[in-house]
């Protein structure tokens, strides 16, 4: 996996909607952000895609007087990156006791409980 920039949470906002939207005018990115969250400025928006643009995690390019922006990174090697960061913060990069603090904290359905016996068997 090619090096991923790390994402701040509100940058991850920005991300989405670029994963989901395609390459798009800034417009358009603060529109979808607007649509999520009423609390969003447009200058907010706008300097989280220059901090996104400094990061490598999206270009930019000048389409008459419209800058287009389009994610430069795929959202799985984003979630990957992140996930591995928390697995390693918070567990100590240990796979076992994190889904033992999920599993004994949270009430899984009983269907809950057979997907994760599935994926359990599927990556035995």
């Amino acid at each position: 996996m090619k090096r991923v920039p790390r994402i701040s949470e509100t940058e991850w906002q920005v991300m989405k909607a670029l994963w989901a939207h395609g390459p798009c005018p800034a417009a358009a990115v603060i529109e979808a952000l607007a649509l999520q969250d009423s609390g969003w400025h447009p200058k907010t928006a706008r300097t989280l895609l220059n901090r996104l643009v400094a990061k490598k995690a999206i270009g930019v390019e000048k389409e008459g007087r419209l800058y287009v922006y389009r994610a430069l990174v795929k959202e799985e090697d984003c979630v990957d990156a992140a996930s591995q960061s928390f697995l390693e913060r918070v567990f100590g990069g240990s796979l076992k006791p994190m889904l033992a603090h999920f599993v004994e904290r949270k009430k899984l359905s009983p269907q809950q409980i057979q997907e994760l016996r599935r994926l359990l068997q599927k990556g035995e």
